[in-house]
């Protein structure tokens, strides 16, 4: 028997999220973005207004105003977007405890288990929309579907407010016009690869010969063929359900360039500081550490180097970063964005080096520095991450003190 798989997506989630906020904002078009002065210059959502000037996520500010001169701007508000994403989420797991999220205002719901209590697929995503309509004001695009990936493909199929069921016997007629770039995790390069192959929709994709696939384009062209033609048969997970942490990392566009070592030595700290803090936080440390760095071309390089230990200590994450750094940059060259990620994570209680007579010293110096870290956790979840900064954070132009207020 086939499953019963839901897929909601919240309509332009943090633009309606915002006209909540400021009712205003429904008569005008708007659109909500990073921070103009901090260069966070990024349309993140826009309202139906806006979208009938042509503005679209992801382009720049800029543009967006080149083709819509009177583009209300809102500033994010994260806090809200999250706490209005658990609030729906709570509603779905009232059809079903098989909820998984899979961004801030997506989640697939499997609820074969639920239809004699709520009725069939389209029932349930109706019933779904008007009390998230009711309880929120925000408005949702449910696909339904037996397979997680063909329901994502029919909660995008139809905007706004709408359910849209595709079955066995509909899907080629509804999916197989469509240009493989509407097939999820299809991205602009393997369009590109799949073009020159004369595979332009989802319909070529599906008629192609997977072993033709596997030989050209690898693994990934596979799965794509699989995906075509249905044949994902990825479970949804419970709502509860521990996900793995690959990677714990943060990244910052700063107010002005990174210039000089010092300019460079503060960003490291307050990007490592952070990415130590979510790490003890997830119970984790990292085996390696690794930088990005964007100049002000939009270069982007990055550089990764493997720990002698596991930690999750942000004096060890800094001063990792500030080696990699010093190895592949002048320090006189202008710095946009720098990242700091740790990879390789392992359980915060894996074994580390073997404690000889001669590093005894240096281990006690280590859980020294473990307990003042986790002294500074304790403060800032108490009085707030802005509550207790380093001394070269204060009053500084960079605009890395933000971390500390998320």
């Amino acid at each position: 028997m086939d499953r019963t798989i839901l897929h909601c997506d919240c309509n332009s989630f943090f633009a309606s999220v915002e006209c909540l906020i400021r009712p205003d904002l429904k008569k005008v078009p708007m659109a909500v973005c990073g921070d103009p002065e901090s260069r966070h210059g990024i349309i993140l959502a826009k309202n139906d207004l806006a979208k009938k000037y042509g503005v679209v996520t992801a382009e720049t500010i800029w543009q967006a105003r080149q083709k819509c001169p009177q583009l209300v701007l809102a500033p994010t508000h994260f806090q809200k977007y999250r706490r209005y994403s658990r609030q729906i989420n709570g509603i779905y797991r009232r059809f079903t405890d098989l909820v998984e999220p899979f961004s801030i205002d997506e989640s697939w719901l499997d609820v074969t288990g639920s239809n004699a209590l709520f009725g069939d697929g389209r029932q349930i995503a109706d019933t779904i929309r008007e009390t998230i309509r009711r309880e929120t004001g925000l408005t949702v695009s449910v696909g339904v579907s037996f397979n997680k990936i063909f329901a994502k493909m029919g909660s995008d199929y139809k905007k706004p407010d709408a359910t849209t069921v595709i079955t066995r016997k509909n899907y080629q007629h509804i999916l197989f016009p469509l240009p493989v770039s509407a097939l999820i995790f299809c991205g602009r390069r393997m369009t590109e690869a799949l073009a020159e192959y004369g595979i332009h929709t989802i319909g070529d994709l599906a008629g192609s010969r997977r072993d033709f696939l596997l030989q050209r384009l690898g693994k990934s062209g596979t799965i794509l063929f699989d995906y075509a033609n249905g044949l994902d048969n990825s479970p949804v997970r419970r709502f509860d359900e521990c996900r793995e942490v690959k990677s714990i990392s943060n990244s910052v566009t700063f107010r002005r360039d990174l210039v000089g070592y010092d300019d460079i030595r503060r960003g490291v700290n307050a990007i490592a500081d952070r990415v130590a803090g979510r790490m003890r936080k997830n119970q984790v440390k990292c085996r390696v550490v690794q930088i990005g760095i964007k100049n002000t071309s939009l270069h982007l390089i990055t550089r990764q180097k493997t720990l002698r230990a596991p930690t999750h200590l942000a004096k060890d994450l800094s001063s990792a970063a500030l080696d990699l750094i010093a190895s592949c940059w002048n320090p006189s060259d202008p710095i946009r964005m720098l990242t700091v990620a740790g990879t390789s994570l392992v359980p915060d209680d894996a074994a580390g080096v073997q404690i000889s007579f001669f590093t005894r010293r240096r281990g006690a110096t280590r859980e020294k520095q473990e307990k003042l870290e986790a002294a500074l956790d304790a403060i800032r979840e108490k009085y707030g991450h802005g509550s207790i900064l380093s001394g070269s954070l204060l009053k500084n132009d960079l605009g890395v003190e933000g971390l500390h207020r998320k």
